[in-house]
């Protein structure tokens, strides 16, 4: 069969027919899913995954559901999947996916069931999306007589809810993150105090409470409250004010910095994900030097704003909603550790773990296969190499792995986990702490994928069996057969995995709204692509069709896997897809080159390191630096002051033959291109850098603050270009290649050094030793006087100019990259001045300039949806006429689902609020919001000072490595 994404025949783990249609027996027969009719409602890569999965399935009859703001024509299709699915009639539209409140999502559920019934469908699958986890949309979709792919509503309401996932693993022994689960229960107890005041308050409100529940007597008042909530939203009423909540929260803050001195709180909805709904306060006293009352209570102040973002973010303020929050201790060393769960209500299996700490902003970024026979391997190679420490970390991990797994298959139990859940928690060294469980698949879920496969097998005859690879597969299964469904055994498939999100996001990772995708290169060999159907050409012309980014939607592009036989092998795998990667358009920006920079690191150090979740923004800060020191170099000026350093050189050295200087120049300026354009591609994009410097590590050293190469220069020049895909291509433009008399001189210069090198016997990384023998004026080897000479000649004019690579190592020496490093137990250490939040905020601009302006304005950061006030009904940040300090609030701005507070740059005064009464307005990076009169007048730098400046700090640099 083809499949309907091209790419995915380079991986044979990923194309299977998945029709029971080679002679399988009547057992396999009988778990046929073809006459399963699903409609898919949700978007992105996952609605692409599934159609493809039950495409092999032989599922025919499947519909999608489409959003309006999914314009289906071509030019902006947010929908590129429509490209292969042709019949209308399976083509759904909604006005959106879940509405903007309560009763908007109502109405949506309604349509949604609808729409099923109407059109013939008998399952509905939402994916990794808006309503995967809605208990309330699973158990209207059970009602309806429809089947819900993916975990029950009995499920859901067990494990869905983080506060009541909480108090199931503290039920079945599974250890918890310290905190407060039930802060909506206190704030009712501290209004109603009694419970005949609780009783009295549900009889006036006719709430339908459970009379044995109201019999109790031994209830203690928070759970009485408990149910009295339930029975509320039930009816959909307010028991208590935002305002009551917010104090109750503030204090049971406060409670917790009393209780961890020096340690930081995170507030939870308890319906996020994704990032959602989640802050962290109390920043401010791990440096604080007393914890008195006084300290402590300004701190826990913070916690009312905070509560009512969060309640906006997950859109749980209307009238009735369930504004619980969940108040738990921030582990400060947090490695975020997840394990994928299956189960059809009786059986429960863990398939391994995925470490997703490589985060920021609460998303994930990189993901990457935890599993006991990819550490097993990975412990046995360390203690094969010496490396006791290393060994010994991944025992720990090992044992942490296996604990998990056996407590997230108990927590499945107890929860009559029926379909694919993942079982999240926070690993602190050698110890674990439920976090929460998310009832749906993931959108890492191909990382567990690509290491196991599940193994069915006929009770009455072990020979008797099939495989499946797909968790989609998997939970199509299970919704068809359930209970029948024998507990699969789990099958290795490849040691490691690891995903790489391609998001719209600048270089600083911020959300980058909008953007169109013009032109995006083929998959490589090995690379699993899940993009959405983006890739995709134009049924009818065969050329590829640019592609919306939405700003109304997360900020996710595509997904980038790939496998290997260890993780560094799936790193270097990863490695290679990304340098390879060409995806170019209109105002828009992706993380790819970020990932680059972050994978390298990786490979460059030790890729079995432990980064925890605070890793990220550290490097980036670093990426910072790095760009504000590369600002400031001219690799251009640099060579022309070297070539006039050589000149003045052979002048010294050769008084009577001026000639001598004259051909050295003219041999240099064949060089001019071959070292300035990939320097000048380096220094202009610092994450480029960062992979560059990291995968160069162990290619120098400093001595006496002088750049010695360890290994040959033009070597690493040449891989250079192929870390750029700056190779020579024929048929790429010039400007994205070396060129072509670059490449010619470059292999030129490479053939000579491996010939002499097989002349004297030595390995590619013994140049040092090359180099040694090349200073020497007697004639070595089998080599005469006069071509001795000839070869000494040719040396200096092949090497003269490579110093100027050097200069990047002196980079990163100056701003000491190699200071945030990989220790022998794979703990991370992170320079103490890498955390502090001044100059994590300063790199930030230096990353991404802020937007021009005018000194008199403040203008929009980025793109996205504008609010002037922390929530509806609430004053509005500033006012006209109105003093404001720097890093004071004045405005949030939504991008990609996400509400970014922006603060102040600088003191000043509000003279006019040029966005009032425009609340929820979309606005575009660098629109004027305010007209201010700043505390101090700003002083313009002049553009030719500047210039000397770089000239003066290029000239430094290059006088350190000539």
């Amino acid at each position: 069969m083809t499949h309907a994404y091209d790419h995915y025949m380079h991986n044979p783990l990923i194309h299977k027919d998945r029709r029971l249609s080679t002679s399988p027996s009547p057992w396999i027969r009988s778990f046929s899913c073809e006459d399963l009719k699903p409609l898919i409602v949700c978007r992105g890569p996952i609605r692409k995954e599934a159609m493809d999965v039950y495409e092999e399935m032989g599922i025919s009859h499947y519909g999608i559901l489409i959003s309006e703001k999914d314009s289906i024509v071509y030019p902006r299709a947010l929908a590129p999947e429509l490209r292969t699915l042709t019949d209308s009639r399976r083509v759904h539209r909604v006005p959106d996916y879940s509405g903007a409140g309560k009763e908007e999502r109502l109405e949506r559920i309604h349509q949604i069931i609808r729409i099923a019934k109407e059109n013939g469908y008998d399952s509905i699958f939402a994916g990794y999306g808006f309503m995967a986890e809605d208990e309330e949309f699973v158990a209207a979709i059970e009602a309806a007589d429809l089947i819900f792919i993916g975990p029950c509503s009995t499920t859901q309401a067990g494990a869905g809810k983080k506060d009541e996932a909480k108090r199931t693993a503290l039920s079945v022994n599974v250890s918890v993150t310290p905190g407060i689960d039930n802060v909506t229960a206190l704030t009712l107890v501290k209004k109603h105090d009694s419970r005949e005041k609780l009783l009295a308050l549900a009889a006036s409100d006719g709430l339908a409470c459970d009379p044995a529940v109201l019999d109790n007597a031994a209830l203690p008042l928070e759970d009485l409250a408990d149910h009295i909530l339930i029975a509320a939203y039930a009816k959909g009423i307010d028991l208590f004010s935002v305002e009551e909540l917010c104090t109750q929260v503030r204090d049971g803050v406060a409670a917790m910095f009393r209780k961890y001195p020096r340690s930081r709180v995170r507030l939870k909805a308890i319906g996020g994900g994704g990032g959602k709904g989640q802050r962290i306060l109390g920043g401010a006293l791990l440096s604080a030097k007393t914890l008195d009352d006084k300290t402590i209570e300004a701190a826990a102040s913070e916690a009312p704003a905070l509560v009512r973002e969060i309640l906006n973010e997950v859109k749980a303020n209307g009238v009735g909603d369930n504004k619980n929050i969940l108040v738990e201790l921030n582990i400060e060393q947090t490695r975020h550790n997840e394990i994928q769960l299956l189960g059809n209500g009786n059986w429960c299996i863990a398939l391994g773990g995925r470490d997703c700490s490589l985060q920021m902003h609460e998303q994930k970024l990189l993901e990457i296969s935890v599993t006991q026979e990819g550490l097993s391997a990975a412990i046995a190679e360390a203690e094969t190499l010496g490396r006791t420490a290393e060994a010994a970390a991944l025992q720990s991990d090992l044992k942490v792995l296996r604990r998990m797994e056996e407590e997230s298959e108990r927590f499945g139990k107890a929860v009559g986990l029926d379909s694919a859940s993942t079982f999240e928690c926070i690993v602190d060294r050698d110890r674990h702490f439920f976090m929460e469980v998310n009832t749906r698949i993931q959108v890492e879920h191909r990382v567990t994928e690509l290491c196991y496969c599940l193994k069915f097998v006929n009770p009455e005859d072990e020979n008797d069996f099939f495989i499946v690879e797909s968790l989609v597969e998997a939970m199509a299964l299970l919704a068809r057969h359930k209970s029948r469904l024998p507990r699969p055994e789990r099958i290795p498939r490849c040691n490691a995995s690891v995903e790489a999100r391609l998001n719209a996001t600048d270089a600083s990772l911020s959300p980058h709204a909008g953007g169109v995708i013009r032109y995006w290169s083929k998959p490589v060999q090995g690379e699993i692509r899940d993009d959405q159907g983006i890739s995709m050409l134009n049924p009818d012309t065969g050329q590829f069709m640019k592609y919306n980014v939405a700003g109304a939607y997360d900020s996710n592009i595509a997904l980038l896997l790939t496998t290997g036989n260890d993780r560094r092998h799936s790193y270097e795998n990863l490695c290679d897809v990304i340098r390879s990667t060409t995806i170019n358009g209109d105002n828009l920006a992706t993380n790819l080159e970020f990932h680059f920079g972050l994978v390298n690191w990786f490979l460059g150090r030790n890729v079995n390191a432990k980064p925890t979740t605070r890793f990220v923004t550290p490097y980036l800060t670093l990426v910072g630096r790095l760009k504000e020191e590369a600002d400031k170099l001219d690799p251009v000026h640099a060579f022309v002051q070297m070539k006039k350093h050589y000149g003045k050189r052979l002048a010294e050295a050769f008084p009577d033959n001026p000639r001598a200087a004259k051909i050295m120049s003219e041999a240099l300026d064949r060089k001019g291109t071959l070292i300035t354009r990939p320097m000048e591609r380096l220094l202009a994009n610092p994450h480029l850098l960062s992979g560059w410097l990291s995968m160069n590590t162990k290619n120098f050293r400093m001595d006496k603050g002088k750049v010695v190469w360890l290994r040959n220069p033009l070597g690493v020049l040449n891989e250079t270009y192929e870390i750029l895909h700056m190779s020579y291509r024929p048929h790429k433009p010039a400007a994205d290649v070396i060129w072509s008399h670059d490449n010619e001189l470059l292999q030129e210069s490479l053939e000579f050094y491996r010939t002499l090198r097989e002349s004297f016997g030595l390995a590619r990384d013994e140049y040092f030793k090359l180099n040694d023998i090349l200073l020497l004026d007697k004639p070595q080897g089998v080599y005469d006087e006069e071509t001795w000479s000839s070869i000494r000649s040719a040396h200096f004019g092949y090497e003269a100019g490579l110093e100027l690579l050097g200069m990047l190592f002196l980079i990163g020496e100056k701003v000491g990259f190699w200071d945030l490093r990989v220790e022998e137990n794979l703990e991370i250490t992170i320079p103490e001045y890498l955390t502090d939040p001044d100059l994590q905020a300063r790199m930030k601009k230096v990353l991404v300039p802020p937007p021009a302006t005018r000194a008199d304005e403040i203008v929009a950061v980025c793109g996205g949806m504008y609010y002037g006030q922390e929530a509806p009904g609430m004053p509005t940040f500033v006012s006209e006429g109105m003093h404001f300090e720097k890093g004071q609030p004045l405005y949030i701005i939504e991008v990609m689902k996400m509400f970014n507070k922006v603060c102040a740059p600088f003191s000043g005064t509000i003279d006019k609020i040029l966005m009032q009464g425009a609340d929820g307005t979309i606005v575009q990076k660098g629109q004027p919001l305010f007209k201010v009169t700043p505390d101090e007048q700003f002083v313009e730098t002049d553009p030719a000072e500047i210039d000397r400046l770089k000239r003066t700090t290029t000239t430094e640099y290059l006088q350190a490595v000539l």
